[in-house]
């Protein structure tokens, strides 16, 4: 999603605050074709979540999604259509851990766990099990937790593609 800033005296119709206006582009790109296969402009009020109403998971593929989507109840539905995602964890998330799998510490990595949500509603909308890996980027000095609905790809892939 990239937020386009308009001059709201030449474009009323994208309200976006009192004195500007703004669009956000959606896009899906599949990287094996290197173009957009899902463009959707919208209002820079709406919502960036309310755009994964509008896509179509296709059984197989993978979705990088950043974190201004994550809504279980949403992603469930690639659950239910056997695709998988890959999403940034808030820091608000409720989790027990089932199990902790083995990682190289010198990778950076420090977690590959198989976690359920117990948030009320967390839980009521994602009721599968879900993969966390955690991971220090020594570049940026920063903390990643990452969700994901594949448990087969190595932890260090998952963690390669945010």
């Amino acid at each position: 999603m990239k937020t386009i800033d308009l001059w709201l005296f030449l474009f009323p119709w994208a309200k976006f605050r009192k004195r500007k206006g703004a669009v956000k582009l959606h896009t899906l790109l599949k990287l094996r074709a290197s173009i957009p296969s899902f463009i959707i402009i919208t209002s820079g009020k709406i919502q960036d979540v309310n755009v994964l109403d509008q896509l179509i998971p296709e059984p197989g593929f993978f979705y990088i999604i950043d974190r201004a989507y994550l809504d279980f109840e949403r992603l469930y539905k690639f659950e239910a259509e056997k695709a998988f995602f890959v999403i940034r964890a808030k820091s608000n998330l409720k989790f027990p851990r089932i199990y902790s799998h083995p990682v190289d510490n010198s990778t950076g990595l420090k977690c590959d766990q198989t976690i359920v949500l117990t948030g009320y509603y967390q839980s009521k909308n994602y009721p599968d099990n879900l993969r966390r890996v955690r991971y220090f980027d020594c570049e940026i000095e920063i903390d990643l937790n990452i969700l994901t609905n594949n448990f087969s790809l190595p932890a260090l892939t998952i963690r390669t593609t945010l």
